[in-house]
């Protein structure tokens, strides 16, 4: 299809992910790897998702950063990645990051600390072994993730995660607006599917914007 109108509507990341939602498949590479973002459905229109109620950062609780993310930090799972800028193929799919070692962030979406859903991809393993999302899924309510953006850290705290089917994706509750800056973190899961090469699952986990962490040198995020 073409999705030329969709990247278009995408460089305003205030908008939902409806590039994403229009490509309606998921995306999981073959040989026992992959990232996997299943979207189905209408665009979004949910503003609910889990674990947020009233813990939900406000847009104006401290100034917006500027530019784009650059590293992302996970302690409780020992990631520590820089980010790759992520876009659409030709059919509307998001493109993995081409390092199973190297997390990617959406470009065409919001990015971590602006209102909305910044979505953080990353492999789930490779033909050599665990990529950089591997244990993703370890991820508990509380637990903090770190993105370098503007000469700062951005402090989120993880406020759920879910396993699901790719053909049953909730697409709303993953992309859908959200009252301030949040992220999804995105991996495969579940059983691997060799006749078609990729994975049956995904793993989503939420977080919510907690507060900026301190200011470090700018050698010290990579």
């Amino acid at each position: 299809m073409s999705i030329g109108p969709a990247i278009r509507r995408h460089r305003d990341r205030r908008a939902p992910l409806a590039a994403l939602v229009a490509a309606g498949a998921a995306v999981c590479l073959a040989a026992g790897s992959g990232v996997g973002l299943a979207t189905t459905g209408p665009p979004p229109v949910a503003t609910w998702h889990p674990g947020c109620a009233d813990g939900c950062a406000s847009a104006a609780a401290s100034p917006r950063p500027q530019g784009p993310p650059t590293r992302v930090r996970v302690p409780r799972i020992d990631v520590d990645s820089a980010l790759t800028v992520l876009g659409l193929d030709l059919a509307g799919a998001l493109v993995p990051p081409a390092d199973f070692d190297t997390a990617g962030w959406y470009g065409g979406g919001p990015a971590p600390g602006d209102t909305g859903p910044a979505v953080l991809a990353g492999h789930l393993d490779s033909r050599r072994g665990p990529a950089v999302f591997a244990r993703l899924g370890e991820l508990r309510t509380g637990d903090r993730v770190q993105v370098w953006r503007g000469g700062q850290w951005l402090s989120f705290r993880v406020t759920g995660s879910l396993r699901t089917r790719k053909d049953r994706f909730p697409t709303a509750t993953v992309y859908g607006p959200t009252p301030g800056p949040e992220l999804r973190l995105v991996t495969c899961g579940g059983d691997f599917d060799r006749r078609r090469g990729h994975y049956r699952d995904n793993v989503v986990v939420f977080a919510v914007l907690d507060a900026p962490g301190p200011v470090l040198p700018t050698s010290a995020a990579g």
